[in-house]
């Protein structure tokens, strides 16, 4: 079939059989398809969006391009973060998860613009690695019970190339290509269960509520149609998570919440997705007892017991790490402080975040390097009083332009008022 047929097909609104999405697949993949043909289709899929059945022949094929894993006799669950800013809730919570009986194969990404990257995070642990062959995420799942990875060049490329071609011809935000892009890879780490945190607000890749709930309605009924138990949980964007923002000193706010302390919405958010994937990995026989489970290993040191056991395993210093923990900062420092006295009404995550992308936390582009050391820590959050002068936010530089320039935008995030804002973390549960 000419490739030319299904891009008309579905510039005119029909629907493409599978054989007709396989064809294209493939063939792009094999590079029998030029960019620009698949650049139509993709603009074609854009304007006029995909069914199920559509979007689930998408996901299997794109799975289906490079090796799939399997891990037998495991029951394997993941979690999916659509992006944020001091998103660091996969850092405690696959360890934890993994306490409570539940092997994690947790495949990972990196930053990408204002969003940060739990792979980045991990590696700035002194040694650890994530470049893991199969063989070694296998041991890792039986040795420690879960494993941090990255995608390798053998795992779902039909999703590396055509995510590339979307990055630049402005179809990213379509959500058929997004579930396609999120379930082929998830799908393909190994997991038969799947829990997804889709954020929206300010910080969010989708900033209205609506446009959340579309996404993680699409995300659970795609894997279902592929044989995955699921379930999505919409949660709050709009400030910063937890009061750290950068790769180390989000990993310092795991270990607290991995020792039973740290930010209450960190370890809200913990437990309520841990609470879901036990559940799915049949350990909990409800999410209210898959919660008191997650609360119960992070608080008897279960959980971060797990944690030492999987730095080591994948090559981190644990002592080294221990050691740098509220100490490793990067040498210049700027204080943002609130100019009148109030309520803070407002920290802007987008904001917070495009300051960590100018510091280094995140990247412009790709190939972008970042810095382990940098990052803003928010003092103060929304609904905390605070008094004229007081400080609501620090920033960790490695030269003063850049220090200048990140501590304006986060002055810029915060707003200091009377009102008191309130409102859960977890806005509404998606399930089949």
């Amino acid at each position: 079939m000419r490739i030319v047929d299904i891009i008309v097909k579905k510039r005119d609104g029909g629907e493409l059989s599978a054989d007709e999405i396989a064809s294209l697949v493939r063939r792009y993949v094999a590079g029998e398809v030029p960019d620009y043909q698949v650049a139509a289709w993709l603009m074609a899929v854009f304007f006029r969006g995909m069914g199920p059945q559509e979007v689930s022949a998408l996901t299997r094929e794109m799975m289906r391009s490079g090796r799939v894993l399997s891990f037998p006799g495991m029951r394997c669950v993941d979690k999916h973060s659509t992006g944020g800013v001091g998103d660091k809730i996969s850092l405690p919570l696959a360890p934890a998860v993994a306490a409570c009986g539940v092997p994690v194969p947790m495949m990972s990404g990196r930053a990408l613009g204002h969003t940060g990257g739990t792979l980045d995070k991990m590696e700035s642990i002194p040694g650890y690695r994530t470049g893991l062959s199969p063989e070694e995420v296998e041991r890792l799942l039986g040795e420690c019970g879960y494993a941090m990875f990255g995608q390798t060049e053998q795992m779902v490329p039909a999703d590396r190339k055509l995510y590339a071609l979307r990055d630049v011809t402005g179809t990213v935000e379509s959500i058929p290509l997004i579930t396609a892009s999120i379930l082929s890879k998830k799908c393909a780490e190994g997991a038969q269960g799947l829990v997804f945190d889709v954020k929206t607000g300010s910080g969010a890749f989708m900033k209205r509520r609506e446009d959340a709930r579309a996404l993680a309605r699409s995300l659970v009924e795609g894997a279902r149609e592929l044989g995955r138990e699921a379930v999505a949980l919409v949660t709050d964007m709009g400030q910063p998570l937890g009061r750290m923002v950068g790769n180390f000193l989000e990993v310092e706010e795991a270990v607290e919440v991995l020792k039973g302390g740290g930010p209450a919405d960190v370890r809200e958010l913990v437990c309520a997705l841990g609470g879901e994937m036990l559940v799915l990995g049949g350990k909990a026989g409800s999410v209210e007892e898959g919660r008191r489970m997650v609360g119960e290993v992070l608080d008897d040191g279960r959980a971060y017991e797990r944690w030492v056991r999987n730095v080591a395993a994948q090559g981190g210093d644990v002592e080294e790490l221990e050691r740098r923990l509220g100490r490793w900062r990067a040498p210049v420092v700027r204080e943002v402080r609130a100019v009148e006295e109030g309520v803070v009404g407002a920290v802007d995550a987008y904001r917070v975040g495009l300051a960590g992308v100018v510091l280094g936390v995140g990247r412009s582009r790709v190939e972008d390097a970042v810095l382990p050391d940098v990052g803003v820590e928010c003092v103060r959050k929304r609904g905390e009083r605070v008094v004229r002068g007081e400080v609501l936010a620090r920033v960790y530089a490695r030269d003063e332009a850049r220090a200048e320039e990140a501590a304006r935008m986060v002055g810029e995030a915060y707003r200091v008022g009377e009102e008191t804002p309130s409102g859960s973390l977890v806005l509404e549960r998606i399930s089949p």
